[in-house]
C-alpha cells in the first residue's frame, strides 16, 4: 500500500467544478472546500462552442463536438483525482442557443451529474462573489468578460448589487463587428449606455475578471518589465494604461513585446477585451484597473461555505495551511504572531488594519523554508511566498510579507535577492518589514523554533529609560552572546536604548 504524501492537507476532501463557458471549457479539481482554496488539477480546453452564434443561432458544430469528447476526459480526470462531488455549470452560449438543451443534454450523460445552467443575473452574482472572495474587501465594479457575455454588478464589501447581462462576450463581439475592433468599440458604447451603475461607480475600482482580460493584463505585464508575475491583483492605472489599451484595440499587437506568450486563440480576442475595456472607463472612469483571478467558479465555491467560514480572513487562511504544511510549529508561529503584536505596542509602533494582517500572515510564514540549505532559506522562503497563489493581498503586501521573511533569514539589510520588487512598496512597507525581520531574529534565538518559550518573554520599561527583554528564570541558560548581538542590531535599527535582562536581576547585556 503506498502511503499518502504529508504534501496534501488531510482534512480536505477533493471537489471539482467544470465551468462550460462560451470560449473554453475548464475543469478545475479543488483540495477541498476552504476559504482560500488550493488547485489540484486544472485543464482547459478552448472549444469556441459560441463562435458563430450571433449568425446561426446555435452552438458551433466543431466546438460540440470537441467539447463533447473532452468531457469523457474530464469526468475521468475528477474520479482520478479521488473528487467526491463534481459540480458543473454553464454560461452564455448554452443558455443561449437553440441547440443548449440537446447539448446540455448529452453532456449530463456523459459527465453523471446535472448540470446547472446559470441564468444571466446568477452568472453575475456568481462572478460578484468570486471577487469578493479574493479580495478585502473588495469595493467597485466587477466586470466578467467571457466569450458570450459581460457581465458587471457592484460589490461593497459582502454586499452585491444589481447586475446587469450585456452581449459583449468576445467571441460574440467578434461575430457582432464582422471582425472590426473599431466597429466593436461602438458596439461596446451603445451597450454600456445601458449599464447605469457604471456612472454610480466613478472613482471606484474595476474588477476585471475574466481570461481575455487576464491576458491583456499579463501583455501589459510584459511591456512595461513588471517584476513580480503574479495575476490576481494587478494594477492598471488609468492614464498610463490607455496608450496601451488602444494599441491593443487597434489589433497592432503582433509585435508587442510577450506576446508569444499568449496562445493565438486567445490573442484574437485581446482587441475585443481592449475595445470594452476602454468603453467602461470612459463610462464609468474608474479609479483603477485591478485583475482578478477568482470569477464565477470561485464565487460558486466561495457559496458553498458556511458563513463563519465566508468570514475568514483568506490571506490567514493560507498563510496557516502553508504553515501545517511546511513550519516544524504551527504553535509557535501562532506565538510569533503575539509576541510581534506585543512588541510592537511595546516599542510605540502604530499598525494599519492591513498592516497587522500582514504582520499576521508573515509570522505564519516565517519559518516555511527550514528545510532548504541555511545559504538559500532567505531566498527560497522570498520567492513562495512572493509567488504564492494568496488572494486577500495586493502585490505591495505581497512584497511586504516576502521581505519580512528574506530579513529574518539574509539579515536586516541583506535584501539583494528583492532588488525588482523593492520598486513595488513603499518605503513605510521596507522599514516595518526590516523592523518584523530584525524581532524575529532576535526571539528564534531563544524558541530554537519550539514553542512554549516565546510566550513567557516580555518588555520591560526600566527607570534609567531603556526597553528590557525580560527572560524568565527557569529558562535564563537561553540567553547569551549571541541573542544579545541580534538586540543589538534591533536597537540599531529602533534608536532605542534595549537591555536583556533575566527575570528579578540586574540587566544580563546593556545594549546599545
Amino acid at each position: 500500500m503506498i502511503a499518502q504524501s504529508q504534501g496534501r492537507l488531510q482534512d480536505r476532501r477533493p471537489i471539482s467544478i467544470i465551468d462550460i463557458g462560451s470560449n473554453s471549457i475548464r475543469l478545475v479539481v479543488y483540495e477541498g472546500i476552504s476559504r482560500s482554496p488550493t488547485v489540484l488539477f486544472n485543464e482547459k480546453m478552448l472549444a469556441g462552442l459560441g463562435r458563430g452564434i450571433v449568425s446561426t443561432g446555435k452552438l458551433d458544430p466543431e466546438g460540440v463536438t470537441r467539447a463533447v469528447e473532452e468531457f469523457r476526459r474530464f469526468r475521468a480526470l475528477s474520479d482520478q483525482a479521488g473528487a467526491e462531488e463534481l459540480h458543473v455549470i454553464a454560461t452564455a452560449a448554452a443558455r443561449e442557443a437553440e441547440n443548449g438543451p440537446d447539448f446540455i443534454h448529452r453532456a449530463q450523460q456523459i459527465l453523471g451529474t446535472e448540470i446547472r445552467v446559470l441564468t444571466g443575473r446568477e452568472e453575475a452574482h456568481y462572478s460578484a462573489l468570486g471577487v469578493i472572495s479574493g479580495f478585502h474587501p473588495a469595493n467597485g465594479i466587477a466586470g466578467d468578460l467571457g466569450g458570450g457575455s459581460l457581465e458587471l454588478v457592484g460589490v461593497d464589501g459582502e454586499k452585491i448589487g444589481q447586475g446587469i447581462t450585456l452581449p459583449l462576450g468576445g467571441l460574440r463581439l467578434q461575430d457582432m463587428s464582422k471582425n472590426s475592433p473599431v466597429a466593436a468599440a461602438k458596439i461596446a458604447r451603445d451597450e454600456l449606455a445601458r449599464a447605469k451603475l457604471l456612472k454610480g461607480g466613478q472613482g471606484q475600482v474595476f474588477y476585471a475578471v475574466g481570461g481575455t482580460w487576464r491576458n491583456l493584463a499579463r501583455l501589459h505585464m510584459n511591456t512595461i518589465n513588471y517584476p513580480l508575475n503574479v495575476m490576481h491583483h494587478y494594477e492598471m492605472g488609468i492614464e498610463s494604461s490607455l496608450p496601451f489599451l488602444r494599441q491593443v484595440a487597434k489589433g497592432d499587437i503582433d509585435k508587442m513585446k510577450g506576446i508569444e506568450g499568449i496562445s493565438k486563440n486567445r490573442r484574437a480576442l485581446l482587441p475585443y477585451g481592449a475595445a470594452v475595456l476602454l468603453e467602461i472607463i470612459a463610462a464609468m472612469k474608474p479609479s483603477k484597473i485591478v485583475v482578478s483571478a477568482l470569477g464565477v467558479r470561485e464565487g460558486f465555491l466561495y457559496s458553498l461555505l458556511s458563513r463563519s467560514e465566508q468570514r475568514t480572513d483568506p490571506l490567514i487562511s493560507a498563510s496557516e495551511e502553508l504553515a501545517r504544511l511546511r513550519a516544524r510549529s504551527v504553535m509557535h508561529a501562532h506565538e510569533l504572531v503575539q509576541w510581534t503584536g506585543q512588541s510592537f505596542a511595546a516599542f510605540g509602533i502604530d499598525e494599519t488594519e492591513d498592516e497587522v494582517r500582514y504582520r499576521h500572515a508573515a509570522c505564519l510564514l516565517a519559518d516555511i523554508g527550514w528545510r532548504a540549505h541555511p545559504e538559500y532559506r532567505g531566498k527560497q522562503s522570498l520567492n513562495i511566498i512572493a509567488h504564492a497563489s494568496f488572494i486577500g493581498v495586493d502585490h505591495p503586501g505581497r512584497v511586504f510579507l516576502a521581505l519580512a521573511n528574506l530579513y529574518r533569514h539574509e539579515g536586516i539589510f541583506n535584501d539583494g535577492a528583492a532588488a525588482e520588487l523593492l520598486a513595488l512598496v513603499p518605503p513605510r512597507y521596507i522599514e516595518r518589514a526590516r523592523l518584523l525581520g530584525a524581532m524575529l531574529r532576535v526571539v528564534y534565538l531563544f524558541s530554537a523554533s519550539m514553542p512554549g518559550v516565546i510566550p513567557q518573554l516580555r518588555w520591560e520599561n526600566r527607570d534609567n529609560g531603556a526597553l528590557a527583554l525580560v527572560i524568565p528564570k527557569s529558562h535564563a541558560g537561553l540567553t547569551g552572546e549571541r541573542p544579545a548581538g541580534r538586540l543589538a542590531q534591533l536597537a540599531r535599527l529602533t534608536g532605542r536604548r534595549l537591555e536583556l535582562m533575566i527575570e528579578g536581576e540586574q540587566p544580563f547585556v546593556p545594549v546599545k
